[in-house]
């Protein structure tokens, strides 16, 4: 009897081989629906199980002889499957193991539950001691028929090919249900198996784990030295000042209080901490989709709800940080350059940017590329990944330039991309500040044609070459390219502008102006986020008038925001996003934005069962994933932002600020999401010979300073 309920165990996750299909996880692009005929037919096939037996048992050389290997692969393979067969028989536990990792027809598959994972550690546990110099082991895979576009997991002998697997499949197939598969249709993918045996680490990995070694040693010695062997912080040597985590801490948590600095713009960190929030969480949507959904048909189906355009609009948090850059760009650097008397340091003010800006990311590329393979692994690790960070070792250097968003169609962490434009607008400040310092108002007026014409050049674009925001292969030309992307940048450089001319002016507004301001504001806001609910219907003359306007229309709405916090106008708004609480945040929001992708792959690449696609379990995930990005950052600010960040300051001249002219607060840094907009104010000026007399071992606040005089 025992032997019988063994044998049923092994027919029947054989007969779920029969199942097995192919599903799409891409944001929008729904699977075929299950045919009732096919369905019936498959569920058919369950007490034919006798048959799977025979067939399985009966395996010859001969099944094996359209399979391009060696006979010596082919003989070890069967042979390793009779030692199964034999396993079974005898009831051994390791066995066992192997029938019962597999995966079955899922239950759900008409309302789109189109995988079953089986036991992927129970597969890969399986070491049984043939003889003294052999064990066998288990292999992981998917198999695919697209019958009813199911995919199912399988766990065969290590020593059995993909390809001896694909031809095995189909042998069964064809005899059961008497069909061809196409030639062409994989059903066993190699890239999809998986066994325990681990490759050794390569020198790229090497190097990694012994770079952020020894800065983590260099970070404990310093802050051990700081603890215990320093009274007085003032007297704190400059090595340990630049390591040391209590000191880097100490200007992380630093508040600054706006009452004792009018200069300060705390509405800012507010935004920043909430646009990061907000990509974080359409990220995480989007990796909800890719992981096996129970119902799949109920995610597709989230889509049309008008909860789903503000999710999937979260690419307008990219439109905030440009608008906050370009704006701190210009208020900063005219205060700068009115103090030295129109001198500017064009090269200074792109070396500072580059240096603060790329060591974060070369760590993160080393870091996404070597490290995060070691620390996660599962039944869909590379299928569940967001990105394949193995393209980084072709195009790491296109990242480290800034022009990964040309160069090539293949990026290195994709999200990366924004730092690319953000970086490239930057190279147009010094020309902005210099328009807008010598000609004023004409200079205001210039920059806004060039705007329109930028814009117009967006929308004739779409209409020429027929572009549509549907399309996937134009994302790439709309949403990646600087030059479809400047809008917010020059609307936050030309606020930037208005708030420096108006510096020290209050504007007294009464109720109904207030009142129709927040209108407006929030009109424009509302309309950018739900124009596009019947985007599938719109005409492409609709989606380019849309798609150009609203990029001028959303950064406008957050102009009125910010002036009526500085004016007093702002209500709740002024409170919320002014509070102190984001100040810390809003310095972690950069290594955050890096580093959030390393969080939402580690978690959807261990995922081990089907989940359930739902708005309450995407925000328990967003919450999980967004507390341990924040510890991250954390971690990388203390290791390498800031203390490179304070090597740059060191290594590099910058002004020294005179009594009269220093501000209250630390200048702005790149600690902000939107990088590094306020290196303005130490480089701007063309005195190389002078250093800051800022404590070099504090990092800026990232808080945007307009000069009140």
């Amino acid at each position: 009897m025992k032997n019988e309920n063994i044998v049923s165990a092994l027919l029947f996750c054989l007969v779920a081989l029969v199942t097995l299909g192919s599903s799409k996880a891409a944001l929008g692009e729904k699977q075929k629906d299950v045919s009732p005929r096919d369905f019936q037919a498959t569920l058919k096939l369950r007490p034919l199980a006798v048959e799977f037996f025979d067939f399985y048992q009966n395996l010859t050389l001969m099944a094996l002889s359209s399979v391009e290997t060696t006979a010596e692969q082919d003989n070890r393979c069967l042979e390793d499957i009779q030692i199964v067969l034999q396993g079974l028989s005898s009831d051994s536990q390791w066995a066992l193991q192997m029938i019962d990792s597999w995966g079955s027809l899922p239950s759900g598959v008409l309302v789109g539950n189109r995988r079953d994972l089986g036991n992927y550690e129970e597969c890969l546990s399986i070491d049984h001691s043939v003889n003294s110099s052999y064990s066998l082991q288990g292999k992981y895979c998917f198999a695919k028929i697209s019958t009813i576009s199911v995919n199912t997991a399988v766990c065969f002998p290590a020593s059995c090919t993909s390809t001896q697997m694909d031809t095995m499949i189909r042998s069964v197939v064809e005899k059961l249900l008497n069909v061809v598969i196409d030639e062409d249709e994989v059903v066993v993918n190699e890239a999809t198996c998986q066994t325990a045996e681990q490759e050794p680490l390569d020198g790229a990995t090497i190097f990694t784990i012994v770079l952020l070694s020894i800065l983590t040693v260099a970070c404990c010695l310093s802050t051990l030295y700081d603890y215990n062997l320093c009274e007085d912080q003032k007297q704190l040597p400059t090595l340990v000042k630049v390591f040391s985590v209590r000191a880097n801490s100490r200007a992380l948590f630093h508040i600054v209080d706006s009452k004792s600095n009018p200069n300060v713009i705390n509405c800012l960190n507010g935004m920043r901490c909430l646009s990061l929030m907000w990509v974080i969480l359409l990220h995480e949507y989007l990796v909800g989709f890719r992981v096996p959904n129970v119902n799949r048909n109920q995610a597709y189906a989230w889509l049309g709800t008008p909860f789903s355009k503000i999710i999937t609009n979260g690419v307008y948090a990219v439109d905030t940080f440009l608008f906050v850059s370009g704006l701190l760009v210009v208020a900063n650097g005219l205060r700068a350059i009115e103090k030295s008397k129109g001198k500017i340091n064009v090269l200074m003010m792109y070396l500072h940017r580059y240096l603060r800006l790329t060591p974060v990311l070369a760590v993160a590329i080393l870091i996404y590329m070597k490290i995060l393979p070691l620390l996660g692994g599962g039944p869909i690790f590379s299928s569940a990944l967001p990105d394949d960070y193995n393209v980084c070792e072709k195009t790491w250097y296109w990242t480290l330039l800034y022009v990964q968003n040309y160069a090539t169609d293949t990026l290195c962490l994709t999200h990366t991309w924004y730092l690319a434009v953000d970086m490239q607008l930057y190279l147009f400040g010094p020309l902005f500040l210099i328009v807008l310092y010598k000609w004023g108002n004409k200079g205001a007026a210039g920059i806004f044609v060039l705007m329109l014409l930028l814009a117009s050049c967006l929308f004739s674009k779409m209409i020429i070459y027929n572009l549509s925001m549907n399309i996937p292969e134009a994302q790439r030309s709309l949403y990646h390219y600087t030059n479809s992307r400047t809008s917010p940048y020059i609307v936050g450089a030309l606020f930037g502008y208005f708030l420096h001319i108006n510096r020290g002016r209050t504007f007294m507004l009464n109720r109904i102006t207030v009142f129709l301001g927040w209108i407006l504001s929030l009109s424009l806001i509302f309309t950018c986020l739900f124009a596009n609910y019947e985007s599938a219907t719109m005409t492409i003359i609709e989606e380019a008038f849309y798609l150009t306007l609203i990029r001028i229309a959303w950064p406008l709405g957050l102009s009125w925001i910010v002036f009526a916090c500085l004016q007093g106008y702002g209500g709740m708004a002024t409170g919320f996003l002014s509070s102190p609480l984001w100040q810390p945040l809003s310095k972690l929001s950069y290594s955050g934005y890096i580093f959030h992708m390393f969080m939402m792959s580690l978690q959807a690449g261990v995922t081990r069962t089907n989940t359930f696609f739902g708005n309450y379990q995407i925000m328990c995930r967003f919450w999980a994933d967004f507390g341990f990005t924040m510890v991250m950052a954390y971690v990388i600010y203390v290791l390498v932002e800031a203390p490179f960040g304070v090597l740059e300051s060191l290594l590099l001249p910058t002004r020294r600020p005179t009594p009269k002219d220093k501000p209250n607060a630390v200048p702005e840094s790149k600690t902000s999401m939107s990088p590094i907009a306020a290196e303005v104010v130490e480089s701007v000026t063309n005195k190389p010979e002078q250093t800051d007399t800022v404590n070099p071992a504090l990092p800026a606040d990232a808080t945007a300073e307009i000069s009140s005089k």
